[in-house]
């Protein structure tokens, strides 16, 4: 258990710990703000490639729910006969169906890095044993963003901003318009629907009791997957 907490310490807590200081520390004005703005971009920018993947993986996918919903309707007692006809569907459309769990996956031990970075180690005391040679401790950080927002308190705008971001991006991502046109795999439909009004409702929760510092990375990084999926969708309308 120490050596995983000792690799995920050096491999992603400390760079990101010392890289937020290090802009912090740059950027004209000290804005903190601005600092978890470009660590933020930064990350997102690191993950694209399997990010954009994943977008890719997930509207391929959609495309092909009326075929996958016919082989499950006409199969459904079968199992085995099910999955391997599905099977033979991805193969033959050149899709692997969990390549877009990838960048949850990935993005999961960076958000408990930043969680631990934002929440728990920026404070003097965390700094000083966690900084690399090169970066200065700043001592107290002024947590300010652009002078109005103070990051480490609960803000209801970033919260309610938040939640409609994500409502919106888990929108543009599902579909829903294609999931409605067949009535075979009500479980599923159902599920996803919940989620789309569930998740953006648990995520203005959280940003608003975790603080706004959490608020900022999120849409920021939401805005940059709207982003990632809009660039996917222009590229196949081109093709």
């Amino acid at each position: 258990m120490n050596i995983l907490y000792l690799t995920f310490d050096t491999i992603l807590k400390r760079p990101i710990l010392n890289g937020l200081i290090l802009l912090y520390q740059y950027i004209p004005g000290h804005d903190f703000g601005v600092a978890v703005i470009i660590l933020t971009l930064v990350i997102r920018l690191i993950l694209h490639p399997s990010s954009v993947r994943g977008v890719r993986s997930q509207r391929a996918l959609t495309k092909l729910q009326p075929k996958i919903q016919e082989i499950q309707k006409e199969y459904k007692d079968d199992k085995n006969k099910q999955t391997k006809l599905l099977m033979e569907l991805y193969q033959k459309e050149k899709i692997n169906p969990f390549s877009g769990c990838l960048p949850m996956l990935l993005q999961l031990p960076v958000l408990i890095a930043l969680y631990q970075v934002f929440l728990r180690g920026l404070n003097p005391e965390s700094l000083s044993g966690s900084l690399y040679g090169f970066v200065n401790n700043p001592g107290l950080i002024n947590f300010s963003f652009l002078g109005i927002i103070t990051l480490t308190e609960s803000n209801i705008f970033l919260a309610l901003l938040a939640g409609i971001l994500q409502f919106y991006q888990l929108k543009i991502s599902t579909n829903p318009k294609s999931n409605v046109e067949n009535k075979g795999s009500d479980f599923s439909k159902t599920m996803q629907s919940q989620m789309i009004y569930f998740f953006p409702l648990f995520t203005a929760y959280i940003v608003w009791q975790f603080g706004s510092i959490i608020g900022l990375y999120w849409i920021v990084s939401i805005l940059f997957s709207i982003a990632e999926q809009y660039i996917v969708i222009k590229r196949e309308r081109e093709q």
